[in-house]
């Protein structure tokens, strides 16, 4: 494969995606910076969807994905939010829709099932929260629903697409189109400022470098952290770390946001304003917002609330606010 250094070990590529020659936008400085960063094959793609999905998407798939980018990203930005909002007025529309679920993991002790023949809908436009005791599979469902792993069976609609059966390449360009994530960690990549981590899926996307910069101060200054895009993560606080991990996980204009224990490592303090954030963005912009959380509280506040427990998602108390739409 290329890119490849040494067994087990992977570099970011420094300058092209397999896409026919087209610059990504990355620099020759900037560049020669991601060459020296080495990530395990194993974990990027879980921790850095976008910069995996440069490596994974095939010519057609960049060339897609480029004329995606045609009118401009912050054009066709305020047009999927359009969209977005028309889908989520519309009764019974459904951005995630799984049914008969199983996730089964092969161990030295057996076979282990996480969830069998679960079921889910989630509905354009709400935020809903997942609770459970650690181990019960959140975050194994949470990276069915983000075309991250595969179901050992079932069915996993989202936007309209059965992520079950997309190729490699196809579910790359499907996440860099549809997912942002967020999780526990922040991941930015240390080597760059805050504004070039926001620019990251842009760049990976194919995205000239002034554009998707320029996109990136914006969302900078959608999460309060306008004057601190020149500011390495090393430089900034817990909570700003987070944010920023925020604002990369939108800079795409995703439909739906996915978020694992995004306030997990945050003082309780810091924890209350990332969460306030996030719903902020999640009303500002339609989304649709699938959280994890040990929480209870925050997940409360949500839509709805549900809960994981011996590999069944069950209806928690009624919650605190209405759906979108409802009176």
């Amino acid at each position: 494969m290329a890119g490849v250094a040494e067994p087990n070990r992977l570099l970011i590529p420094s300058r092209h995606c397999p896409s026919r020659g087209r610059d990504t936008g990355l620099d020759a400085g900037l560049g020669a910076e991601v060459d020296r960063l080495e990530l395990s094959p194993v974990l990027l793609p879980i921790l850095l969807p976008a910069l995996w999905d440069c490596t994974q998407l095939g010519h057609g798939d960049v060339e897609s994905n480029n004329r995606m980018t045609q009118p401009s990203p912050a054009a066709a930005s305020t047009a999927s939010r359009a969209t977005r909002e028309t889908q989520s007025r519309a009764a019974g529309s459904a951005m995630i829709q799984v049914s008969g679920l199983r996730k089964t993991y092969q161990t030295a002790r057996g076979p282990l099932t996480l969830f069998d023949n679960l079921d889910l809908e989630v509905k354009a436009g709400e935020m809903v929260a997942i609770v459970g005791q650690s181990g019960a599979g959140k975050s194994s469902l949470l990276h069915i629903l983000g075309a991250l792993d595969a179901p050992s069976a079932g069915t996993v609609y989202c936007a309209s697409t059965d992520v079950t059966t997309l190729s490699p390449r196809k579910a790359a360009a499907f996440r860099n189109r549809k997912i942002g994530y967020v999780w526990q960690f922040h991941y930015l990549l240390p080597e760059f400022t805050a504004q070039e981590n926001v620019a990251m899926p842009l760049l990976a996307r194919g995205v000239q470098r002034p554009e998707a910069m320029a996109m990136a101060a914006n969302w900078l200054r959608e999460v309060d952290l306008e004057d601190r895009g020149s500011h390495r993560p090393g430089e900034l606080s817990g909570g700003e770390q987070q944010r920023v991990a925020l604002a990369r996980a939108l800079v795409a204009s995703p439909e739906l946001l996915l978020a694992d224990e995004p306030t997990g490592d945050l003082d309780g303090h810091t924890a209350e304003r990332v969460f306030e954030l996030i719903d902020r963005l999640h009303r500002g912009h339609s989304l649709t917002s699938i959280l994890v959380t040990h929480n209870l509280e925050l997940a409360g506040r949500c839509t709805r609330a549900l809960r994981l427990e011996n590999g069944q998602l069950i209806n928690m108390d009624a919650p605190t606010r209405t759906q979108p739409g409802m009176v």
